[in-house]
């Protein structure tokens, strides 16, 4: 079964999108050199009506894309899921696979872009494209509270907003990491991604990352 929820509007995942030609010809091209990866657009995972949303770059080649499950199976998940679970919003701290039986409280993960990009670097007119899925789930769930994983996820998810609240002035709404930002009722909340670069050269470290999300913790009580 995927993970994902066919009663929230079909346009947050269309398995058969291949609405950019570089992502579907890389996907194909990762295919046939690793048959049993899941190499289509990533479903979001997660709550059905969660109060929290995170949103990702893209799926990792050998995580998302290989499993359909964000941030699953790749150097990302331990860290990821092993913070939500600390604050509450993981049932389990790992996601190895999406068959287990981990689950998510409150919370649903999803990507800016839904497809893996070559060397993890989606274009920003695929980014563009792929925002139609991106405003769609904002809209179906109305979170409270959105963690951007990056700046590329913070400019994603301004620009849905955008389409719905009007011209939002950039300089009011700077990615920095660790800042909340006021959207109306909605709370954004900046993040370094936690990705293997980032960790390494320590940018971001696993207490950076957890006082993120007790700062989520504190906004949804």
């Amino acid at each position: 079964m995927l993970p994902f929820d066919p009663t929230l509007d079909r346009d947050i995942y269309d398995m058969q999108c291949r609405q950019c030609p570089r992502l579907a010809e890389f996907l194909g091209l990762v295919q046939q050199e690793n048959p049993s990866y899941f190499c289509k657009p990533v479903p979001p995972f997660g709550a059905e009506n969660a109060a929290v949303l995170v949103v990702g770059l893209a799926p990792g080649m050998h995580g998302a894309n290989a499993t359909g499950r964000p941030f699953t199976g790749d150097w990302c998940s331990d860290l990821l899921y092993g913070t939500l679970h600390r604050h509450g919003f993981a049932s389990k701290p790992q996601s190895l696979s999406r068959d287990d039986d981990q689950r998510l409280i409150n919370c649903r993960l999803t990507n800016a872009v839904k497809c893996l990009p070559p060397a993890n670097k989606p274009t920003p007119a695929e980014t563009k494209t792929c925002a139609s899925y991106l405003a769609h789930e904002i809209a179906a769930l109305s979170p409270r509270v959105i963690v951007c994983l990056g700046a590329v996820a913070h400019d994603a998810v301004l620009q849905c907003l955008a389409q719905r609240l009007g011209k939002l002035r950039r300089a009011d709404f700077k990615f920095v990491h660790g800042a909340v930002h006021a959207c109306g009722a909605l709370q954004i909340v900046d993040s370094y991604h936690p990705s293997r670069y980032n960790t390494n050269t320590g940018r971001l470290t696993p207490e950076m990352f957890a006082a993120v999300f007790a700062k989520v913790r504190e906004l949804v009580g």
